[in-house]
């Protein structure tokens, strides 16, 4: 019988076809930027996690991709005599494999703590099969475990500089839920076996369980499968209701079969409208909704990183800093200038931020953003970092007006397929604009990882004027193609 890690487990609990699929056919698995992203910061948590545990570096980590599973299975039944902390310890029982992120020596000899760690802000529900199948792989193979704690980022918790991560990982203790699930745990690793010795993966169509509680690689896959509904339900915007995911769950996968009973009003026009291949335009309530925003106007767009472990003193775990603004000012005549900024020196860029941008937006008039939730968030962020310059930032954000509601409001296009996205509309009211034709970046997740590559040390400077080119592209086309909305909302371009 082969031995099913926790990760195929975990798979398995999410769905029977996932598990399947990554047994049987890996190749089909896609990641995409974001769950890359997410696999290097759990890689980065797990590491600075060794060294807050383990600050004298008396620990041993085992590494099962270099050494082999056979050989670390070995080791660490050799180190469990030791009084040493473990690190990617590895057991194995009957027909299960995990690996321990720690092992900590808890009191008398041969007994053990285990700690994983986690990149999340809190305890997911996910996280307690986790805890439930490390516990019972772990006792079943003869640990003396005396608990289990998850340790998770506390988001609130501020860096103070100099390679002092005290206090950014939280510990929960999860001893009692997990040890009371191994009759669970025992079911679940046979449940997984008997789908693992299936001839064809499972029957399970596409649902809400593609994406939770983790996106599957797989998704592509599994809805490239039969035939594609040609108005799917997923172009539906806010298919929270529960009449209406009630409905999805029991089958429906094209529009067509949704009573426009089940629909709200802006779902009935993304219905109407696709179904027809019209396109909806209230270009007098647009109009009428920018009559109040006269010139000179700015339009605005920042690129921001998150770190999971701050890089910056005063910065928080996860918390966006901007890195890049672009900035189109359209004057009083309708003359349209363009400004940008981008720090890839590698040092914390939120204050040559601040400044530029307070130059930039300098004088009166609206500053059009398109969500403005997220370049107002990030300004009064700033201003709070920066109290000297808190005043002039405020008197920013005052002038924001936001014209995503505008165009949900007011504005539809069959090729949106049910997004709102700029990215979506701009094809429509702008063709000769395109981000498919933009060299290298093309989106946020990729600006994240443009930024991380040229201020990476290895980074050489011709691929650094490269990158600086490519997000400076990016962000401008942002704000030149808010520019051609407003342009087109308001019925009248700039000069």
């Amino acid at each position: 019988m082969p031995l099913l890690s926790k990760s195929k487990l975990l798979a398995f609990r999410q769905c029977e076809r996932r598990l399947w699929l990554e047994l049987h056919r890996p190749e089909l698995r896609h990641d995409d930027d974001g769950s890359q992203a997410t696999f290097a910061a759990g890689h980065l948590v797990g590491e600075l996690a060794r060294r807050l545990y383990d600050p004298q570096g008396l620990g041993v980590l085992l590494d099962a991709q270099s050494e082999g599973i056979d050989t670390v299975l070995a080791r660490s039944a050799a180190l469990l005599d030791g009084a040493a902390p473990l690190f990617e310890a590895g057991f194995s029982a009957d027909g299960a494999l995990a690996f321990a992120d720690i092992l900590l020596p808890a009191g008398s000899s041969g007994r053990w703590r285990m700690v994983e760690v986690k990149s999340s802000t809190s305890v997911k529900d996910y996280h307690l099969d986790d805890a439930a199948i490390q516990c019972f792989v772990a006792r079943r193979a003869g640990i003396d475990l005396t608990g289990i704690a998850l340790a998770h980022i506390d988001s609130s918790w501020t860096y103070p500089g100099g390679g002092d991560y005290d206090g950014l990982l939280f510990e929960e203790d999860l001893t009692h839920k997990a040890f009371e699930r191994a009759s669970e745990v025992a079911s679940w690793i046979a449940r997984a076996h008997a789908v693992a010795a299936l001839d064809a993966e499972p029957d399970i169509a596409p649902g809400a369980h593609c994406g939770s509680p983790n996106p599957c690689g797989f998704t592509g896959h599994c809805r490239g499968d039969g035939a594609a509904a040609e108005f799917p339900v997923q172009w539906l915007p806010q298919r929270s209701a529960r009449s209406l995911k009630q409905r999805i769950e029991d089958g429906a996968t094209d529009m067509r079969e949704i009573p426009d009973a089940l629909l709200n009003d802006r779902q009935q026009r993304v219905k109407r409208h696709t179904l027809a291949g019209t396109t909806y335009f209230d270009a007098a309530g647009a109009a009428a909704d920018l009559a109040a925003c006269p010139l000179p106007a700015c339009f605005i767009d920042f690129e921001t990183i998150a770190f999971a472990v701050p890089a910056w003193r005063g910065t928080r775990p996860f918390q966006m800093i901007p890195f890049q603004f672009s900035v189109h000012r359209v004057d009083a005549d309708g003359a349209t200038t363009h400004q940008a900024f981008l720090d890839l020196s590698g040092d914390d860029p939120s204050r040559a931020f601040a400044e530029a941008l307070v130059g930039a937006c300098a004088g009166a008039g609206p500053v059009f953003v398109y969500n403005a939730a997220f370049e107002t968030a990030r300004i009064a962020e700033l201003a709070a970092r920066y109290p000297e310059l808190a005043t002039r930032l405020a008197a920013i954000n005052e002038r924001v007006v936001d014209l995503l509601p505008i165009a949900r409001k007011r504005y539809y296009h069959p090729g949106q397929q049910g997004s709102w996205s700029i990215k979506r509309v701009l094809p429509a009211i702008a063709p000769d604009l395109s981000y498919a034709q933009l060299d290298g970046v093309q989106d946020g997740g990729g600006a994240m990882q443009a930024y991380l590559e040229a201020i990476a040390p290895g980074t050489d400077a011709a691929r650094k004027r490269q990158l600086a080119e490519q997000l400076l592209d990016y962000c401008r086309l942002d704000t030149l193609a808010m520019v051609r909305l407003w342009e087109f909302f308001r019925g009248a371009p700039a000069n």
